[in-house]
């Protein structure tokens, strides 16, 4: 009788444990749905980003879920494959709430120390010299330089040349290749007298927008039509009252009107610097010091294979004609970069970083002539195959 009353009452309990995994299980449905809906009604400027949303959802698999109810309910260990131990619930639930992983410190050290962020950052294909210590870094120049009118007297002019007027080539006038400045005043520090500190590294007058002027010149030269913007940004930026962060914001709308106007613009290109040292950005080659670049892929924009696609074809081919002149292609995304760089308008966008704070004009030209010699036989080439392309369509007819 007591057997009959024994088996019952286990009969009871495991019947009752059960129900209180089915509960839990429902329980926790709930609350995923329910945090989902409150989430996905936020406001955008108050949404957590894609990141986190993604690192949340990479964690929270279904095994993990059937790890944690088996907590409760030991039936639920039969189902996991290879009986893997328990993931703790308290590291899981803080991977969760805060994207802070025990296993991993820079996911902490990453929201705590200065420019740490950029481990966010992947290198897709490494130029010489390039690893995760020296990758490009935006450093947004401090407020009172941001918004103030006063800028640091210039020194060694005489060593820039200033671009010529060339005849458009052989594009028959039509204007290909489109040229604009996000950080239009990053200036380089041999030209500001005094300055020595690479965040105050910026000028209205003396910065990246020569090398735009620069390219345009070299391509034009080459037969490829170009067009330079040298829209103010960071000024408008300062008109506006807007942040920093806001550039590319601010830039969208000026490529978006380029595009808008000019239906023969195949190639969008945004020139910067980066706020490595010379050691970081600089190049000996064949006896001559040139200034490094490396090109920067959003990796949260739709054209964002085909943008990858144009950046290491033509690193292999800069490494080919000029070896080591390239620091890499590196995909920028995440929470505390832009990733889009509006590299979503066009397949063909680019994010070009030319040479450092502490390069010279000297340098960063040739660099840019190394890029445009580079540029354009990858350009006439893939002319060239378009129309043998269109022929053999035509034969096929």
């Amino acid at each position: 009788m007591r057997r009959n009353q024994n088996v019952e009452l286990i009969t009871v309990i495991r019947g009752s444990t059960i129900i209180k995994g089915c509960f839990l299980i429902l329980v926790m449905m709930l609350f995923v749905f329910s945090v989902s809906g409150l989430l996905t009604s936020l406001k955008p400027e108050y949404r957590i980003s894609s990141q986190s949303v993604h690192e949340a959802a990479r964690v929270f698999s279904g095994e993990m879920l059937f790890s944690l109810i088996s907590q409760e309910n030991h039936y639920f260990q039969e189902a996991l494959p290879n009986k893997e131990p328990t993931p703790a619930l308290s590291k899981q639930l803080l991977k969760l709430s805060a994207n802070i992983s025990l296993d991993d410190p820079r996911s902490l050290l990453g929201r705590e120390l200065p420019g740490f962020s950029i481990f966010d950052s992947e290198i897709l294909v490494a130029g010489e010299g390039t690893n995760y210590t020296n990758m490009p870094y935006e450093s947004a120049p401090p407020p009172e330089v941001m918004h103030s009118e006063r800028e640091a007297a210039l020194q060694n002019l005489e060593a820039i040349d200033e671009p010529e007027n060339k005849p458009i080539g052989s594009t028959n006038g039509k204007k290909v290749v489109y040229i604009y400045h996000t950080h239009n005043r990053e200036s380089y520090l041999p030209y500001l007298k005094d300055v020595k500190n690479p965040d105050l590294a910026y000028h209205s007058k003396i910065n990246v927008t020569k090398l735009g002027e620069k390219l345009t010149q070299e391509l034009e030269e080459k037969g490829i039509g170009t067009l330079v913007d040298k829209t103010d940004v960071m000024g408008n930026l300062t008109k506006k009252g807007l942040t920093f962060p806001k550039a590319y914001q601010e830039s969208r709308g000026v490529v978006q009107q380029a595009i808008a106007s000019n239906n023969h613009l195949e190639y969008i290109i945004d020139i910067h610097r980066d706020s490595k040292r010379k050691e970081q950005t600089t190049i000996t080659i064949n006896g001559k010091n040139y200034a490094k670049l490396a090109f920067v892929v959003g990796g949260e924009n739709a054209q964002f294979q085909k943008n990858v696609a144009i950046a290491e074809k033509l690193h292999y081919m800069l490494e080919k004609k000029f070896p080591g002149l390239s620091r890499g292609v590196l995909k920028q995304q995440g929470p505390r970069v832009n990733g889009k760089y509006n590299q979503d308008l066009s397949e063909n966008a680019m994010l070009l970083e030319f040479g450092g704070v502490d390069n010279t004009f000297e340098e960063l030209y040739r660099s840019v002539e190394a890029f445009s010699i580079v540029f354009s036989d990858y350009y006439w080439n893939e002319v060239n195959a378009k129309e043998v392309n269109s022929e053999t369509k035509a034969e096929g007819k």
